[in-house]
């Protein structure tokens, strides 16, 4: 005679097994989510480097062989101002007065380039921060998206040799901001604004210092060098 199980036995049973499929789903879908945050992981980088550092020219280089996206404050403004932004409106007002743009406002904006670029395999900053509050702002946008700094790479120059670079240039562009005095200016100034930052960064483990003497392809492999560590 066939003996059927209690029902009771049989709604329990049933409890402990759909207990068992949700805990399961719950652990499968954490682990993705887990999984899919690190594929996600993107090379964010800071660059560093005095005027005349050719951080121009290695910017251009990192770009293209990592596919970043330029973040430059200066275009940014440019492109809110452009666009009539909120933000863009703001700036524009400010700066008419001759005043200088709040940090709020150009992280604001940065915050509508991540926004806008949430696919993207990395940024690399190109003045900003210029500031400890404009690094510790920008730390705090990235980890609401789940992301930080990668790295500071700074590019390391004698000033004599910056200065020779300038002239030189000067010479051959007829830049006004390219005469010895402002040289000089510009390049304590820079020293100046950046210092604290590169401690600040450091302090994190993140200031990677890069010889920025010698050939373009010379200091590019050094600084390729670089990244292809943090990015392993």
């Amino acid at each position: 005679m066939l003996i059927l199980p209690d029902p009771l036995i049989l709604i329990f049973n049933f409890w402990k097994l759909l207990n068992c499929t949700q805990e399961l789903s719950l652990y499968i879908c954490a682990f993705n989510n887990h999984t899919i945050i690190n594929l996600l992981k993107m090379l964010n980088l800071v660059l560093f480097g005095p005027p005349g550092s050719g951080k121009g020219t290695q910017s251009e280089k990192i770009i293209e062989k990592y596919e970043l996206i330029h973040l430059s404050t200066g275009d940014i403004l440019r492109g809110e101002i452009a666009n009539k932004t909120d933000l863009g409106l703001q700036a524009q007002e400010i700066m008419a007065k001759g005043e200088l743009v709040s940090d709020e406002i150009v992280i604001g904006m940065i915050k509508n380039k991540l926004e806008a670029n949430q696919a993207a395999k990395g940024f690399i900053f190109d003045g900003f921060p210029r500031t400890v509050a404009q690094a510790e702002a920008l730390d705090e946008l990235l980890k609401s998206f789940n992301h930080d700094i990668t790295g500071l790479v700074s590019l390391n120059v004698d000033k004599e040799e910056l200065i020779q670079r300038l002239l030189i240039r000067g010479q051959a562009s007829g830049r006004a901001d390219d005469k010895l005095e402002t040289i000089k200016k510009r390049i304590s100034v820079y020293e100046k604004q950046t210092a604290p930052v590169a401690n600040y960064y450091e302090k994190q483990e993140k200031y990677y210092p890069v010889e920025g003497m010698g050939g373009i392809d010379e200091i590019f492999d050094r600084i390729v060098s670089v990244i292809n560590k943090l990015n392993q």
